[in-house]
């Protein structure tokens, strides 16, 4: 069991952890010094504001009439599943893979807890421009967010990694007679 931890993209799981703990830290901070749809400014650009997301990303299906908090705990919960397979497939040699993975994790679980939990997702980050917000955010989504783009940055590194394995494979036309 040891050498699957160390061997494996499992041993970036703390980096999941922390990004839970921060997360639900964060959002109990917000939940015991706030009212719902309490707005405090920091920036010219960004207030500390406090909303519930009863849907998903830029609130969809937030007006539906409930059955969407279980959908998307289920979803959640079964890309959490796939993700600790990729994570447990990985290779000691892969980092930024792992990295990226662990962080959508993170983030996954504590949106999935404040589902479980409360039957929504707390969202406080607010940033704008003028009058025009971005949607608000947590550091789950931030954390989902930089996995994302991660998991893109590492498909542009390693694209031709993944070319020269696919020309050397036996079924590969350049390598038949």
């Amino acid at each position: 069991m040891r050498n699957v931890l160390t061997q494996t993209g499992l041993r970036f799981l703390w980096l999941s952890a922390v990004i839970f703990v921060l997360d639900q830290w964060s959002k109990h901070a917000v939940l015991d010094s706030m009212q719902l749809y309490q707005s405090v400014q920091l920036l010219p650009f960004f207030n500390i504001t406090y909303v519930h997301n009863y849907g998903a990303a830029f609130s969809f299906l937030h007006d539906a009439d409930g059955w969407q908090r279980w959908f998307f705990t289920a979803i959640a919960a079964a890309v959490s599943a796939v993700i600790l397979w990729w994570l447990k497939q990985a290779t000691k040699s892969q980092r930024l893979l792992p990295i990226a993975f662990s962080c959508i994790l993170g983030g996954a679980l504590g949106n999935v807890y404040d589902r479980l939990v409360h039957g929504y997702v707390i969202d406080f980050l607010d940033f704008y421009i003028s009058n025009w917000h971005w949607p608000a955010f947590n550091i789950a989504d931030s954390a989902i967010f930089i996995g994302a783009a991660l998991l893109i940055i590492d498909m542009f590194l390693h694209k031709d990694v993944k070319k020269a394995d696919s020309a050397n494979s036996p079924t590969s036309p350049s390598t038949k007679p």
